[in-house]
């Protein structure tokens, strides 16, 4: 009977032992893939290398990506949960967790200033030079409008007194134009910096607006892309998005360190049209990671800037610290 007895509180014993390991396991286990998405153009370049580790089983988590040349149809997704994370441009981030009442946090910073004025001459080396002249800028109300008149406003430049703005054209019918030699000056972002000056070699690039913006910000970066995360999502899997988090450095890291391999890659995913694109573009896109906490005093002044020109453009007021995740 003791026999017995022992054997069962043996049994019993090793049952809890193991239930209580497979307890410990399931609280780190990954339940399903993180939900990523980005946008074609330079808010994904940095991001191929991770999509191509996953792909071939190279990477800690699970992933499932999807990219997309749609603002909207990324919008939808993210507003409905249907994405963890996401690189969007940078006062996206904002306007979306205002539209989310707070749901969405910015997590991370990948993209610095991909905005250059690109011209059809030599009249130009300094942003005073673009009095008495015009410039032609890709839609009127957007982030790279009111940077721009930012800038200009602070070189003591107006714009209608001092600088004329045509907004006729699209990025895409802007570089080309640029580089049929339609039109003398044009601000552009990459990658169609880089198609209309490999499509005209007399266009050059005269004004580098990253380097403008330090000048005039106390050499805060002037931040274009970033990631964002759901914030249940980062709430309940603290530890998965610091490790996708680090992966996504290390992607960056590749990015900037193997230009010709990561060039092939933003070919194979459509990030780019093509690796020759891709491979001129990269030095001048500007690709990095900042932890949030890192560039929260650069985010806020350029969040600062475009609401005092639209406040819509941010989502109709700037958030408070919460919207900033911490690592």
């Amino acid at each position: 009977m003791k026999k017995v007895f022992k054997k069962t509180m043996i049994a019993i014993i090793s049952s809890v032992i193991i239930l209580s390991m497979a307890g410990c396991s399931n609280e780190t286990e990954q339940k399903e893939p993180v939900a990523v998405a980005a946008l074609n153009g330079p808010t994904g370049m940095g991001m191929v290398k991770l999509i191509e580790d996953s792909e071939e089983g190279k990477t800690d988590l699970d992933y499932d990506f999807t990219l997309t040349g749609s603002p909207d149809n990324l919008n939808g997704k993210i507003i409905s949960g249907e994405v963890d994370i996401a690189a969007v441009p940078t006062n996206l981030a904002m306007t979306l967790h205002n539209r989310t009442e707070g749901q969405i946090q910015l997590a991370a910073v990948n993209t610095l200033g991909v905005l250059y004025v690109l011209e059809n001459g030599n009249s130009i080396n300094a942003i005073e030079d673009l009095k008495g002249k015009t410039v032609n800028v890709s839609g009127r109300g957007s982030m790279p409008d009111f940077l721009f008149q930012y800038l200009l406003s602070k070189n003591n430049l107006q714009i209608n007194d001092d600088v004329t703005v045509d907004f006729n054209l699209e990025h895409a019918d802007l570089a080309a134009a640029v580089a049929e030699e339609d039109i003398d000056i044009a601000l552009l972002p990459q990658p169609h910096v880089t198609t209309a000056m490999m499509r005209n070699e007399n266009a050059k690039i005269a004004l580098d607006i990253t380097e403008e913006w330090e000048k005039v910000s106390d050499g805060r970066e002037l931040i274009m892309g970033v990631i964002i995360v759901q914030r249940e999502f980062a709430e309940n899997n603290k530890e998965l998005l610091d490790n996708f988090l680090d992966e996504y450095k290390q992607s960056i890291e590749f990015a900037n360190q193997n230009v010709d391999e990561t060039a092939e890659l933003i070919e194979k995913y459509e990030i780019l049209p093509n690796a020759q694109i891709a491979k001129n573009a990269i030095p001048y896109s500007n690709i990095v990671y900042r932890d949030a906490s890192e560039a929260k005093e650069s985010l806020q002044e350029i969040y600062e800037v475009l609401y005092s020109f639209e406040p819509r453009s941010v989502g109709g007021k700037i958030a408070d610290e919460e919207f900033y995740y911490e690592r």
